[in-house]
């Protein structure tokens, strides 16, 4: 089968050496001229890595980043509310890895070119228009202005939260829908905090800071941390822009107290040579993804808050799944049908969910109960609570131990 996909970002990449793995012909097209190392953070949860790893690239991958070995909240005192292991230290059987958005997107575009072949990825090719079909047909214009059209069986659109066919599909959808928050992200060469693999969340909804590494220490001991500083902002200061460059003085003195025994969040926030700012943004569930021989995939489908380290991994869950619809159904429109059928309410689950913060309403509930702190946790929330609202979210998000555990049987049977 003859597969275009649009978007050579971290879904379309996986969605291509899956799809050419399975024995279709694939072609990328990307729309900026070069792929660069550009971002911060970003994590990639275990039944992500699970497909990734039947790729061959997980130990690739955690290489470049580090295994997360515990996921622990905090109150905006520096107490703690409830924490995990994470990916292996759960019992998972492959890592959960926190790695630098930039070299993440840089090795699986150079593992997709390795399978597929250099000519099969093009970049400077940008999605201004397309046709159903079938066969779909697909607009891509150059940078000198110059313009190609293909035909496909299938038209695979992996173009991020500005979709060229998510808004030819919904042309009244507007912008982004802004949650009242802003976000700033940085990357800060720091000594290792509690067990050196640790990701922490403190604060609540309206003021909360977000750290893990991605790095192993150097020669120096030292290793990148990368945080984000989170702030409830009524109005949105602009379009989201992930290389938009912030300021310090906007948000760090809402942190200046933030020292604990465990880690110094202003030496943190002050040690960055730059920062990133960003609002907090998704948009709401469609009712449809397919039509005729086309359909969506990651952000152009479902962009969600960055809560519960879910984006990047559920559009790797939507690439496993078109490439086992297509190998179910022969007709790329059955197939498509198929695959929205499995991804699209379990995506909107999440949208849903990571606007009513997701697991980290921990912290919130915190907040509510005990603003000024606590001598126990016990003090605040019942016996079975703070485990019954991670395993509810696990399950939204679909990587529960026994789930993830029996996706990485199948894939090694």
């Amino acid at each position: 089968m003859r597969i275009c996909i649009a978007g050579a970002g971290i879904t379309g990449c996986v969605a291509a050496m899956l799809l050419a793995e399975a024995g279709h012909d694939v072609m990328v097209y990307e729309a900026v001229p070069q792929v660069q190392q550009l971002g911060v953070g970003i994590n990639l949860l275990p039944h992500a890595m699970s497909i990734l790893d039947r790729l061959g690239l997980a130990t690739l991958l955690e290489g470049l980043g580090v295994a997360t070995g515990e996921l622990v909240y905090f109150n905006r005192h520096g107490q703690k509310i409830w924490g995990e292991p994470r990916g292996r230290f759960a019992g998972y059987p492959v890592p959960q890895v926190s790695i630098h958005r930039g070299r993440l997107q840089l090795a699986l575009f150079e593992a997709a070119q390795q399978r597929l072949g250099a000519d099969r990825l093009l970049t400077g090719h940008r999605l201004i228009a397309a046709a159903p079909g079938p066969p779909a047909s697909a607009t891509f214009e150059r940078p000198d202005g110059r313009r190609i059209t293909v035909d496909a069986d299938l038209l695979v659109a992996a173009d991020g939260i500005h979709s060229t066919l998510r808004r030819q599909l919904y042309p009244g959808e507007g912008l982004p829908r802004y949650g009242g928050r802003i976000l700033w992200r940085a990357v800060t060469r720091a000594r290792p905090y509690l067990s050196g693999a640790s990701m922490i969340m403190a604060g609540n909804q309206d003021c909360k800071f977000v750290c893990y590494p991605i790095s192993l220490p150097d020669a120096d001991g030292l290793q990148v941390i990368n945080w984000i500083a989170e702030l409830a902002v009524d109005q949105m200061p602009g379009r989201e822009n992930w290389n938009k460059e912030g300021r310090k003085s906007d948000f760090a003195s809402h942190f200046a107290s933030w020292r604990f025994d465990w880690l110094d969040i202003p030496a943190l926030i002050e040690g960055a040579d730059q920062v990133f700012e960003f609002p907090l943004v998704d948009r709401d569930p469609l009712p449809a993804w397919s039509f005729g021989a086309m359909t969506l995939l990651g952000d152009a489908a479902h962009p969600m808050y960055p809560i519960g380290s879910n984006g990047a991994s559920q559009g790797i869950l939507d690439a496993e799944a078109l490439a086992g619809a297509l190998n179910a159904y022969a007709e790329p429109v059955v197939a498509l049908k198929a695959y929205e059928a499995e991804r699209l309410p379990a995506t909107a689950s999440i949208v849903l969910a990571n606007r009513g913060n997701g697991p980290e309403q921990c912290m919130q509930l915190c907040e509510d109960r005990a603003p000024d702190g606590f001598s126990t946790i016990s003090e605040v929330f019942a016996e079975g609570e703070l485990e019954a609202i991670a395993a509810r979210y696990k399950a939204v998000a679909g990587f529960s131990r026994d789930k993830v555990a029996a996706s990485s049987a199948r894939s090694a049977a």
